[in-house]
């Protein structure tokens, strides 16, 4: 059997991160894997710039989108892929390796795996983590300034003329095409459950088809 690949997206600050630590939490280590996009950024300094001169993270552009569908496709295959760790310019970060061994559940995560078509037709259930604006913006600033050393101004700055504008292009026009919305304007437990349980039943079909 081939494994089963979820998209997991949403805006910044909508909670993918925390929803995906605690769906993994619930199952053995060779039962999921996870890949992230925020691990496949292209350095600095192939960045695109602002008119202000500020490198826009915030754009597909800003990703080695070959590099990433490209192990996608390895780990279905049921290869294991190894890359070093994105740190986001933070130099108080060491940068660890990380190793993506294939599973029977493949979650591939970021911004984009919606806007990416060749991501997209890659997965088997799509779902979308939706939050109010105001929540996005407090939950991006403690990220921020907290894992990558971003100060306040920047990350009001980027938020403003980065994140939302991209928020709005290429991200929340795909919610209508995800088959689960999950609301996280104050917990995700219930769709977390939901979402769990499907994995469950997944993974009980997968061990019975060997």
């Amino acid at each position: 059997m081939k494994p089963f690949i979820i998209g997991i997206t949403g805006g910044s600050g909508s909670g993918k991160t925390s929803f995906i630590r605690q769906l993994r939490s619930k199952f053995n280590e060779e039962d999921i894997c996870v890949i992230s996009q925020d691990d496949y950024y292209l350095p600095r300094h192939e960045q695109e710039t602002d008119t202000q001169g500020i490198h826009n993270f915030d754009l597909p552009g800003s990703i080695d989108k070959k590099a990433f569908i490209r192990d996608i496709k390895r780990l279905m295959a049921g290869e294991r892929v190894t890359r070093e760790e994105y740190t986001f310019n933070n130099p108080e970060a060491e940068p660890r390796l990380l190793v993506f061994q294939p599973a029977p559940i493949i979650i591939v995560e970021g911004i984009f795996v919606l806007h990416f078509k060749k991501v997209h037709r890659l997965l088997d259930l799509k779902v979308y983590l939706h939050a109010k604006e105001n929540l996005k913006v407090i939950r991006r600033i403690r990220r921020d300034q907290v894992e990558r050393n971003y100060p306040l101004d920047d990350v009001l700055y980027r938020y403003q003329h980065h994140v939302l504008p991209t928020y709005e292009r290429y991200i929340l026009p795909y919610k209508d095409d995800a088959d689960i919305v999950i609301n996280n304007n104050h917990y995700f437990e219930m769709g977390l459950e939901v979402l769990g349980g499907f994995v469950r039943d997944r993974l009980r079909a997968w061990r019975e088809a060997q």
